[in-house]
């Protein structure tokens, strides 16, 4: 009862705080109706996008479930200075917006590498397997082979477009990974992370098969390590041994890159100055590496070594949307995902935000009639929004009301991780720590050293041709059929028996595209595609 009074007294010496935090103008009724009606006329005037889809931008928020977004949207208020709770983040004004259910063949909760596989590849997967089916098992050999599925980007690289990478972990990381290669283990980086058994049976790394399986235009992230061999000096890590090339079989694939590559303007870079100094107007192929694995957090990334998630999408789109054909472009914020199995919430958020401002800047540089974009997340975390904290208080901060135990407690909390604390059955107080600080670990109810993935659904918001198919609650597995679909590449070409790409008006980063086809050209290719389409599979 003592806490139950103390709590009532805190409600109500705050309730002042709440109402002085929220907007005048919100206490109008007219206020809510109008908007409203606004949303209302907008949805009812609004035409279905039925062209076909020049181009493919998915962004993928690891990790960023439902939970994520909505404490995402209130940080980019507050750091704006404003409550939050009533942001508009450029994700959240896409007009589709459907559910996935993340399982995996063999998990409840599932990893980066099932999901990867089921919305690149359009099949579910076991757990830590990549560019595979459920045949194959994680980590044994030979159970990859015959069971290798390929990718949307490998769809789309088919139909003559160009295709791209951006992350911000490693190249090599699952989310690329399910892009281009084929795994039985998400954890073959180089191949000095095989068994020897695996390299006996045939298996290859997944950084070799980085240049081997598909010719990927753009590719941007971190790895160098698993690119050179073994002992070779990081270029900006000299003296740091966790940095030296990891490849025991003497290859530099860097290298081998750019010999492939002979013919036609190649650049590799891994600096933000060389960054800077390439040219999309001139760049037909760029591999950009800037760090020996995973990029930085944002808010440590030093801005003068290492571009942000917005810039080096921004120069992926710029080299790609100079194919007539269009592009593919996957951006990966990989490290929301990270942040969350540290428990630092704050790390995971501003991932989150940074992730929207590179959505924000795709979109104009793409226009929306012949561009379809998509933003989802393969997975949730145990990440929860809690007790009852007034509006505008810091999305970083505590409860006004206590615990049982008289203890204050963080409006976000895992289920498990490494902030679980109990000291002789007490948790610790907590009133004088700064929770919002990029270092603070988040309080869990289990004890784990590293917090684990969520199984609940995750959003898929679309925005373009045929963004309309994002739809309804659906699995997992059905994203690439519909991205194909609307772009006419993969296995069915129906949509294009009916409809011509739109032609972008040319700008000074849009290049001319060629002239429509024929009708009985358009056919003719259409049916040529369909038969080459068997191969996909």
């Amino acid at each position: 009862m003592d806490t139950l009074r103390l709590s009532a007294v805190w409600l109500c010496l705050l309730v002042g705080v709440c109402h002085a935090a929220a907007p005048a103008e919100e206490e109008n009724p007219e206020f809510w109706r109008k908007q409203a009606q606004q949303v209302l006329h907008s949805a009812l005037n609004r035409e279905l996008n039925t062209n076909v889809a020049k181009n493919i931008v998915l962004f993928l928020g690891d990790g960023m479930g439902i939970t994520t977004m909505t404490a995402a949207r209130i940080l980019k208020g507050q750091l704006q200075n404003r409550t939050g709770e009533e942001t508009v983040m450029t994700m959240d004004t896409f007009p589709h917006v459907g559910l996935v259910k993340v399982y995996c063949v063999d998990f409840q909760i599932p990893d980066s590498a099932a999901t990867a596989t089921a919305y690149l590849c359009g099949v579910k997967s076991n757990l830590n397997t990549v560019g595979v089916n459920a045949a194959a098992r994680n980590g044994v050999c030979r159970t990859q082979k015959g069971n290798e599925v390929t990718s949307i980007l490998k769809w789309a690289k088919d139909a003559g477009k160009s295709v791209g990478i951006v992350t911000t972990t490693r190249v090599q990381h699952a989310t690329p990974a399910a892009s281009y290669a084929h795994s039985a283990s998400r954890k073959w980086y180089s191949d000095a992370d095989m068994p020897a058994a695996a390299k006996r049976e045939g298996c290859t790394d997944i950084a070799s098969q980085l240049l081997n399986n598909t010719d990927i235009d753009v590719i941007i992230g971190g790895g160098r390590k698993y690119m050179t061999p073994k002992g070779t000096r990081d270029p900006e890590y000299p003296k740091d041994l966790t940095a030296v090339g990891q490849r025991t079989d003497g290859r530099n694939l860097i290298s081998e890159w750019l010999k492939m590559k002979e013919g036609k303007v190649a650049r590799y870079v891994w600096n933000r100055t060389d960054f800077d100094a390439v040219d999309p107007a001139t760049t037909d192929y760029l591999m950009a590496l800037f760090e020996p694995g995973d990029m930085r957090f944002e808010v440590e990334r030093d801005p003068a070594m290492d571009p942000s998630i917005t810039e080096t999408t921004e120069k992926a789109i710029q080299i790609l949307q100079k194919n007539p054909k269009g592009f593919f472009l996957l951006v990966e914020g990989g490290r929301i995902d990270q942040g969350h199995h540290a428990s630092r919430a704050s790390m995971a958020l501003q991932e989150a935000v940074a992730l929207d401002t590179a959505v924000a800047r795709a979109l104009e540089l793409t226009r929306e009639d012949d561009t379809l974009t998509l933003v989802t997340a393969d997975h949730s975390h145990s990440l929860s929004f809690n007790g009852y904290p007034f509006r505008g208080n810091s999305i970083l901060g505590k409860s006004p009301l206590f615990g049982t135990d008289n203890m204050p407690y963080t409006t976000l909390m895992y289920g498990n991780g490494p902030g679980h604390k109990i000291v002789n059955n007490t948790r610790p107080n907590i009133s004088k720590v700064n929770t919002g600080s990029k270092d603070y670990v988040q309080q869990a109810a289990a004890p784990l050293a590293k917090e684990t993935h969520g199984g609940e659904d995750v959003a898929v918001m679309a925005r373009g041709p045929m963004s309309h198919l994002f739809h309804g609650i659906q699995e997992q597995s059905y994203i690439p059929y519909a991205l194909a679909y609307a772009a006419c590449i993969g296995q069915d070409q129906s949509h294009c028996l009916f409809q011509q790409p739109s032609q972008p008006t040319p700008t000074a980063t849009t290049p001319k595209s060629s002239a429509p086809a024929t009708p009985s050209a358009h056919l003719a290719a259409v049916l040529l595609s369909a038969l080459l389409a068997a191969s996909l599979h």
